[in-house]
């Protein structure tokens, strides 16, 4: 089997493309910018591709006539989107189309990374059929996509939707708040850093491990059919339990450490997303992280950086 991964280099891409090949893949990956990257995964094939141009897509797809299309790349910071909303469509919803076009040309299967930040207003548990109420331009962005996927699929191509919840990992971009809670504890374990500023510590997210989302995302692609999965851990944590599960991993307690400020709060906030993966569940998925253990993992690997 051959996979076509966009984004490989991203966290999600590194988990997918390790697991892959430990099934025997082989992996065929795209990468952003002509120079090398500072880590490739291991055992793939990485190439230069920008999902925002069509051609290129549909080119390399044409080169590598991959069985599954796995379109991770996007711009993926809820907050940055606000200020560049352009290139939040144009990368997370064109590149979508792109990637739905190149695969229906060779017959190759293709998931759609969506995410749970379609349900935005929306009250949890929410599920495949919860009213979907974005409340950021890349909410919005990416519900261009489900919906063009859904199209897709409509017209005969083996397309699918995961609605992933939160993942992490030590891979985490330092922009998102797990990353930068792990981070700042270390450094201010070691006496670099002194506090950290957020933004609303009330906000609940249903957290979970990439490691285990990427087996996820390998599932929908096996089924006999193609369809839509939220993939979630069902449990529910606010940013107040996330820092003090991190800081109390090395013996702080993070009320003298942590401040709120509204400068880190979203125009538009979306207070609690926790997700009903039954649907997913049945086909024999379950995560085996939980988010304890994740966040620890994040500190420690933070701490040794």
């Amino acid at each position: 089997m051959r996979a076509f991964i966009t984004g490989v280099c991203g966290q999600d891409g590194w988990y997918l493309s390790d697991f892959l090949v430990s099934r025997g893949y082989e992996v065929i990956g795209t990468r952003r910018g002509n120079e090398e990257p500072a880590e490739t995964p291991p055992g793939i094939q990485c190439v230069y591709g920008d999902v925002s141009d069509a051609m290129c897509i549909r080119d390399l797809v044409d080169k590598h006539r991959p069985d599954e299309i796995y379109n991770l790349a996007a711009i993926t910071h809820v907050g940055d989107s606000f200020s560049a909303m352009a290139s939040a469509f144009q990368v997370n919803a064109g590149g979508a189309a792109a990637c739905l076009d190149a695969g229906a040309r060779v017959g190759a299967k293709v998931y759609q990374a969506s995410t749970s930040e379609l349900f935005g207003a929306t009250a949890p548990p929410q599920n495949e059929d919860s009213p979907m109420q974005p409340r950021s331009p890349y909410a919005c962005a990416k519900l261009a996509a489900y919906w063009l996927t859904r199209n897709y699929r409509d017209r005969g191509v083996f397309a699918c939707n995961g609605i992933l919840f939160n993942h992490e990992s030590p891979r985490r971009g330092g922009g998102f708040v797990t990353q930068k809670v792990a981070r700042a504890v270390a450094a201010i374990k070691a006496g670099k850093q002194d506090h950290v500023t957020l933004g609303n510590l009330d906000a609940c997210r249903d957290w979970g491990h990439a490691a285990d989302f990427v087996r996820a995302m390998w599932l929908v692609m096996q089924q006999d059919k193609p369809g839509d999965y939220v993939v979630a851990t069902g449990n529910m944590r606010s940013i107040r339990d996330l820092c003090e599960v991190a800081f109390s991993h090395v013996g702080l307690n993070y009320r003298k450490y942590v401040r709120s400020s509204d400068e880190f709060k979203r125009p538009l906030e979306v207070e609690k997303l926790c997700g009903d993966a039954s649907r997913i569940r049945a086909l024999g998925w379950v995560p085996h992280i939980g988010f304890e253990t994740m966040i620890k993992e994040m500190v420690d690997a933070a701490s040794e950086q």
